[in-house]
């Protein structure tokens, strides 16, 4: 590697060289560092990097680790993820080094966070605790595993909050019919609500429904996708897990009813019948 400095806009730069994945020599440079010292300690980080010693702050890891598991992980997962790491790890350990990190720093940061209230009062669930934790213990686990971190420290100070949160609380079917003939005035939302109910959908699982889906002689309808509006975008992905692939069977009694009334969906978002059907009606009215 070489740093040079760069007349004409004042910068610094770094060139460095390289063995790819396939084994082949590369070179490349990164440009616009303000001073030499900011370009040679970024060279350093690239060689520790290169030479497996985690000499390098967290947040140059970060980058590291991004570059491993983004493209492995679907779209909304990586962006719940990286919302995590930037809101709630990058601004404490950003600028520590990954092998001087220890669990005495980590369980400080643990319990600001446990004791972070908002300007409502709220504090963090227990859940969501739990799910920051586990995002910081996993990028340590990740230099373990793979770039020869010694320990992760996230052991020795143990976890927080906890993997489930207060028990779930359902409907009874009589408090959901006293519900649905509330609604029934309205029927995009009370159908919506039936195959909610009736068939157990998740949000997403139903606002990725198409005509395709359903299988009326067989009163059957699949679910094999879901709908995620992320970062300004309505995205179709794959279901949450490989188990959500499933067909479901459509109540008797509401069968008709259903579908005269996804034909009738259908005709109104007039995009086709591979439009989601509960998405587009609802950008339509």
């Amino acid at each position: 590697m070489a740093v040079y400095k760069e007349e004409k806009t004042n910068t610094w730069r770094v060139i460095y060289r390289y063995t790819d994945w396939n084994g082949e020599r590369k070179q490349s440079q990164k440009r616009g560092f303000q001073t030499k010292r900011e370009a040679q300690a970024w060279e350093r980080e690239q060689l520790n990097r290169v030479g497996n010693d985690l000499d390098m702050t967290f947040k140059s890891f970060v980058e590291r680790y991004t570059e491993d598991m983004q493209s492995r992980l679907k779209e909304n997962t990586w962006a719940t993820k990286e919302h995590i790491i930037q809101t709630k790890l990058l601004p404490y350990f950003g600028k520590l080094k990954m092998c001087k990190i220890t669990a005495q720093q980590i369980i400080t940061w643990q319990n600001e966070l446990i004791n972070f209230k908002d300007e409502n009062g709220k504090a963090y669930s227990p859940v969501y605790l739990k799910t920051v934790h586990n995002q910081l213990s996993a990028i340590f686990n990740h230099a373990v595993r793979y770039y020869n971190l010694k320990e992760n420290p996230c052991k020795k100070a143990g976890s927080m909050g906890k993997k489930k949160n207060r028990e779930m609380l359902f409907w009874t079917k009589d408090e959901y019919l006293k519900f649905a003939e509330a609604m029934m005035d309205k029927p995009m939302s009370y159908y919506a609500f039936e195959m909610l109910y009736w068939c157990g959908l998740r949000e997403g699982e139903l606002l990725a429904l198409t005509p395709a889906d359903f299988d009326f002689e067989k009163r059957t309808v699949s679910i094999n996708k879901s709908f995620q509006h992320l970062n300004g975008r309505d995205l179709i992905t794959t279901p949450k897990t490989e188990k959500s692939n499933r067909t479901i069977s459509l109540p008797k009694q509401r069968v008709i009813s259903i579908e005269r009334w996804t034909e009738g969906l259908r005709k109104l978002a007039s995009r086709g019948s591979e439009s989601t059907i509960f998405a587009t009606v609802m950008s339509v009215t």
